[in-house]
């Protein structure tokens, strides 16, 4: 019966060591459990000499159960250096969001503050001639080259000249790409608005690289003294600006001998005031 309890004991013992650590404690409890209910078996059917000695074999053997169990506690408290303790939610740092595009429109670059475009000048074939000439002078600033009897057709003009602006946007939107040129008409007089409207608009225009054509009736006078009066109607060619604007350069068909001047804007939305240009 002694035999008996040690094999089972013995082979208990090495099924505990081979278990893993965290199970080690559990078995050594129960190893004892097992060696108590052994010794309380053999106290009952075996004599006393018999009895202290399977009490020493149980001593030893719990002691060494204990052992073990130290062992094993030990190592469920250390953790192995090759395993990494899980991180708590808390600890760890969410993964950096990635830089969004860029959305935000850009602001177009400033027009410049002064801007005269190269053109070649022709001065006008007949006395009624001035809307085509005015064109064809426009046109050539934008390097679209034609002739002013080219664009009599398109401007629907004769000997009574050229009706109006709608006619001059018409036959420039008919050279150049796009149709970019829209018609503008004063109501009889040109208000502050008209006026701020004009230079937007002649700035805009010489900056895309496009002459400006306008419809003038009436005198007005260029930055130099000198006087313009065309009291039946003209058409002039705009092709640059300066002071932001505020100053325009103008390309006049009616004189070869004075082919260009300078004129303020105020004065130039004056002198359209009853009729409009093309920008």
């Amino acid at each position: 019966m002694e035999e008996t309890v040690k094999h089972h004991l013995k082979r208990q013992l090495r099924r505990l060591v081979t278990e893993r650590p965290y199970q080690i404690i559990a078995g050594s409890a129960a190893a004892l459990v097992l060696a108590g209910g052994a010794s309380a078996a053999v106290a009952a059917t075996d004599d006393a000499p018999a009895r202290q000695e399977n009490t020493a074999a149980v001593a030893e053997l719990g002691s060494r159960l204990g052992e073990v169990a130290s062992r094993g506690e030990a190592r469920v408290a250390v953790p192995s250096p090759s395993v990494s303790p899980s991180a708590s939610p808390a600890a760890v740092k969410p993964a950096a969001k990635a830089a969004d595009p860029d959305t935000t429109p850009k602001a177009k670059p400033k027009p410049p503050s002064t801007k005269v475009l190269d053109y070649t000048y022709e001065a006008q074939t007949a006395y009624w001639n001035c809307g085509p000439a005015a064109v064809r002078n426009a046109l050539s600033a934008s390097g679209v080259e034609t002739t002013q009897d080219a664009m009599i057709a398109p401007l629907n003009a004769g000997e009574n000249g050229t009706n109006s602006a709608e006619d001059t946007t018409r036959g420039l939107n008919q050279m150049v790409k796009g149709n970019p040129y829209r018609t503008h008409m004063f109501d009889g007089s040109a208000s502050p608005a008209e006026i701020d409207q004009l230079q937007a608009d002649v700035v805009k225009a010489i900056t895309d690289g496009r002459g400006v054509v306008v419809n003038i009736a009436g005198d007005a006078t260029d930055t130099d003294g000198g006087w313009h009066s065309f009291p039946g109607g003209h058409y002039i060619a705009v092709v640059g600006y300066k002071n932001d604007g505020r100053t325009v350069r103008i390309a006049d068909s009616a004189n070869a001998a004075l082919p260009a001047y300078w004129m303020s804007t105020i004065d130039l939305a004056n002198w359209a005031a009853t009729r409009g240009y093309s920008a």
